[in-house]
């Protein structure tokens, strides 16, 4: 098993900047993308962007240009660069890692982030 802890998320104004951290632990062997996913109320969990290991970022349409997604292998940790946040970002956002490419076999518990007009 695989065990994802966020942290980072809060409230910033419309045009500001946020960093999410995703440490994982466990059987870390086992993980090869990692990315963020997000869900604001009333909508579905959609793709913020994913890394995988050794490869090049993916991103939403939505974020591409602002968003920015790194792994430290060695620290066994995803960041997600947020910059020029619009209130349309505001969600809970996802840590995620995946056996595969994409990822979508483990979850955090999920942050926070609020962008204020």
């Amino acid at each position: 098993q695989v065990q994802l802890v966020e942290s980072g998320g809060g409230l910033v104004q419309a045009g500001g900047s946020l960093r999410l951290s995703c440490a994982a632990s466990g059987s870390i062997f086992s993980i090869n993308g990692m990315g963020w996913f997000r869900q604001a109320p009333g909508k579905q969990r959609e793709l913020v962007g994913y890394m995988p290991r050794g490869g090049s970022s993916v991103y939403a349409d939505s974020v591409k240009g602002r968003f920015t997604i790194s792994r430290d292998n060695a620290k066994n940790t995803v960041y997600l660069q947020m910059n020029s946040l619009k209130p349309e970002d505001t969600a809970v956002y996802y840590c995620s890692a995946g056996r595969n490419w994409y990822p979508n076999d483990y979850w955090g518990q999920g942050t926070q982030v609020t962008v204020s007009s």
